[in-house]
């Protein structure tokens, strides 16, 4: 059994989760610039066993697409093209750089360190990989 990976990906910063091979846990990765993030996924496949990739989805309080898919769409019919063989899903992000952010204030960093926006960017990540595998799990 492979790894799953989520991104959470963004205009300017593509935050990263994986799980481990057992795909029970999910752990932030990294968080790299948006221009990078097929070097380094090429880089990471080609090392590690991954099965499936989840893509944030970004959507409206009325369940709709946001705005934003404008940008994400492109990144997925890419990502598809380069890993055409690669399983890849959407999933709903909505509230995930809130809920990242938050967790964040709780943890006691200092003020400059819960400013920082690859921090929040990577652990939005884990937090949509954790909801992904919960929904899988049917809710256990």
């Amino acid at each position: 059994m492979g790894r799953i990976m989520a991104i959470d990906y963004g205009q300017k910063r593509v935050g990263l989760a994986v799980t481990d091979e057992l795909q029970m846990i999910a752990n932030a990765l990294t968080t790299i610039h948006s221009k990078d993030i097929f070097v380094f996924l090429s880089e990471y496949l080609k090392n590690e066993n991954v099965d499936c990739v989840v893509i944030g989805e970004p959507r409206k309080m009325n369940n709709e697409r946001s705005e934003s898919v404008k940008f994400i769409d492109p990144f997925v019919k890419k990502l598809k093209k380069e890993f055409p063989e690669m399983q890849i899903e959407r999933f709903d992000e909505r509230f995930t750089s809130k809920m990242a952010s938050q967790a964040i204030l709780e943890s006691g960093l200092k003020k400059k360190d819960r400013q920082n926006k690859a921090l929040i960017d990577s652990i939005s990540a884990t937090i949509i990989l954790q909801s992904y595998l919960h929904s899988k799990s049917g809710g256990l």
